[in-house]
């Protein structure tokens, strides 16, 4: 009878009793693990965006960018120009500039061109008049920004330009 005892020892050496649920270890070890470690692997990709080529954008989502596009506006490159500003004594400056306009929609393009020497000679007009001192500081580019703006709208009506940028001011 002692060697039936100690067969039954040798069975729980591994620190187990009898329904201690070493079996639940097991499964948790075995299955809980993996399946949990697929769960984070799969929020971690969808986070990520893998799975966005798979579903596509909704039609709500398609919308929404069909609006930012158009309201991102269309850009029309004026040609550069130059221009001779209020002499300050016996000296004459020099302004250079590179400006586009921003209108609404791309349709409005051929009306932008159409009006396209009345837009410059306004520019040009205003430029000429203007002094050295009042373009300096953020202050002064300013106003000239918007005054620009105002004349490219009046020369443009009814299109409506949103903005006048400018991509190179240079004074000499």
């Amino acid at each position: 009878m002692a060697d039936e005892f100690d067969d039954d020892d040798d069975d729980l050496d591994d620190g187990e009793e009898p329904g201690s649920g070493g079996l639940l270890k097991k499964l948790l070890l075995f299955v809980g693990a993996p399946v949990l470690l697929l769960i984070i692997g799969v929020a971690v990709a969808y986070f990520l965006g893998v799975f966005d080529s798979l579903f596509g954008p909704s039609p709500e989502e398609l919308e929404v960018e069909q609006n930012q596009a158009d309201s991102l506006g269309h850009f029309l490159e004026l040609e550069e120009m130059l221009v001779s500003m209020g002499r300050t004594g016996r000296k004459t400056s020099f302004l250079k500039l590179r400006i586009s306009l921003e209108v609404e929609k791309k349709e409005d393009e051929p009306r932008i061109q159409a009006v396209m020497p009345r837009i410059i000679d306004k520019f040009q007009v205003f430029l000429r008049g203007l002094r050295i001192e009042e373009l300096q500081g953020s202050h002064g580019l300013y106003r000239v920004k918007e005054e620009l703006l105002v004349r490219a709208n009046a020369a443009a009506n009814p299109v409506k330009v949103k903005d006048v940028l400018f991509k190179e001011m240079l004074v000499q």
